[in-house]
């Protein structure tokens, strides 16, 4: 765990000159788009990287902590290439189903295990399934969490096909949109390129979500969009 912990912080700071380069955008300007990954890191999550990193790209990904147990390595690799973090809980469990204790739980391990292993606290978190309620962001509040959900979801656990999710994609892309994808897809991961390709041809600027909101929020409690 100490490995982890100084790889971690050997790589957030390798990451800097990417975040200023993204401070420099100004989405109420030029047209923006927010690419969300859920899920991993996973097996493919490289191979997710590797397309963003290659186009200049940079997207936001939305952790599972038993994940990033697992692949501490690769969870520390997604801050070191400049992306942003999110809380995708740990078990990834319908939330509105359990517990205040239970829901706490779920986001505060994951806390912990994302800051082990990228040096980074998140202040984002997206419920799974989309799942979520009042009493849901209001113990969110309670870990300093802001929810993010999304303009359009690709479906790509379901279409499992590199260009149908390509074709989704471009259909849902619209300025200051939030396009859910999972970096575990394989056929997400294949897609990648044509689709960073083709987003940028079309104007857009590949953001992450704080970038896309100007450092403005969402608050710890609140949702967007």
């Amino acid at each position: 765990m100490v490995i982890h912990a100084l790889l971690a912080a050997s790589l957030a700071v390798t990451s800097l000159p990417a975040t200023t380069s993204q401070a420099k955008i100004d989405c109420a300007r030029v047209k923006c788009l927010a690419l969300t990954f859920d899920d991993g890191p996973g097996a493919t999550t490289p191979a997710v990287l590797k397309a963003l990193k290659q186009a200049g790209a940079k997207a936001t990904f939305f952790l599972v902590g038993k994940q990033v147990e697992q692949r501490p390595e690769i969870a520390a690799q997604v801050v070191a290439q400049g992306h942003a973090i999110g809380n995708h809980t740990y078990s990834h469990a319908s939330l509105p189903t359990l517990l205040d204790n239970q829901i706490l739980d779920e986001l505060k391990t994951t806390q912990e295990a994302v800051q082990q292993a990228t040096g980074r606290t998140p202040t984002l978190f997206r419920p799974p399934y989309g799942h979520t309620d009042d009493r849901v962001l209001g113990l969110a509040y309670q870990v300093d969490l802001a929810q993010v959900l999304w303009t359009g979801t690709t479906l790509d656990w379901k279409l499992r096909d590199a260009e149908k999710i390509k074709a989704a994609v471009l259909r849902l892309a619209k300025r200051n949109g939030v396009i859910l994808m999972h970096d575990t897809v394989p056929a997400t991961a294949k897609a990648m390129p044509g689709i960073v390709k083709e987003l940028k041809k079309r104007g857009y600027h590949l953001v992450t979500v704080p970038t896309l909101l100007g450092g403005k929020g969402p608050e710890p409690g609140e949702s967007y969009p």
